[in-house]
């Protein structure tokens, strides 16, 4: 658990440093963050998108995975947790009242309010793209059966320097990921002896797709192009995984009808 540790702490650190520096800089800046930002992610989401192996498995997943977190309403019971930590975090309702005013004026100057310096929003968004991807998984397996934390501080290095663009982009929210990735790579690296078998090159390839496909989705929002209930797709790494455990059975299919 050591790895997971130094990841939170990486991700802690660097978002402490993300918010310092947002609020030392004016509002022209901070868009020139933000889209840094999003870019950033959207590049990032594509490199990682383009790993799977099957485009069928791959499709049927992100699609899957759509509807089951929208008929589930995933995103919105994560930003409620989300809002549960700001409630914990400000006891005092200045920040719900200072985003609500906010968002009454943007609208009476007839601007589009976007959601993307909300503590709920950061949230959802740090963890997703802190948790999903090939070195959260190969890093928390690595750790738990060989002892190699390598991947996960290799990861970690990367994490606080994402963390310090999302922070400053998007807000205090950003540094509480680190519970998710306690929780998500903490479990990982316990249960990694359990896990292992299954985790071969296929699975790996096939959730480092769909993950990719999700952070894509986070980029797209960064970038203000749509915004896209990230979260509701959540689904679609679990069925990245269905899809690879019954492939030894879709491929007998074809020789049915043979």
């Amino acid at each position: 658990m050591t790895a997971v540790f130094v990841n939170c702490a990486a991700v802690i650190l660097g978002s402490i440093l993300g918010l310092l520096f947002s609020g030392r800089i004016g509002s022209r800046m901070e868009e020139v963050i933000r889209t840094g930002a999003g870019i950033v992610t959207l590049v990032l989401g594509l490199q990682m998108a383009f790993e799977f192996q099957n485009v069928v498995y791959f499709t049927l997943a992100v699609i899957a995975g759509g509807i089951t977190g929208t008929a589930l309403d995933i995103d919105a019971k994560i930003l409620c947790l989300g809002k549960l930590l700001e409630r914990l975090v400000y006891r005092n309702k200045v920040s719900a009242a200072t985003a609500a005013t906010a968002a009454t004026a943007a609208t009476a100057a007839g601007e589009e309010v976007q959601p993307l310096r909300n503590f709920a929003h950061a949230f959802l968004n740090s963890s997703v793209l802190f948790c999903v991807g090939a070195m959260a998984i190969l890093g928390s397996l690595k750790a738990g059966i060989e002892h190699d934390y390598s991947v996960i501080f290799t990861k970690s290095i990367l994490d606080g320097f994402m963390a310090i663009s999302f922070a400053a982009a998007m807000g205090a929210g950003t540094i509480f990921s680190a519970l998710s990735i306690l929780v998500y790579q903490g479990a990982l690296t316990l249960l990694s002896t359990l896990a292992a078998p299954y985790c071969t090159e296929q699975m790996i390839a096939e959730i480092t797709g769909s993950g990719g496909a999700l952070i894509c989705m986070i980029g797209i929002n960064l970038l203000g192009i749509r915004n896209i209930k990230t979260a509701n797709y959540l689904p679609a790494v679990l069925f990245s995984v269905i899809f690879v455990l019954l492939d030894p059975y879709i491929s007998q299919i074809p020789s049915l009808f043979c």
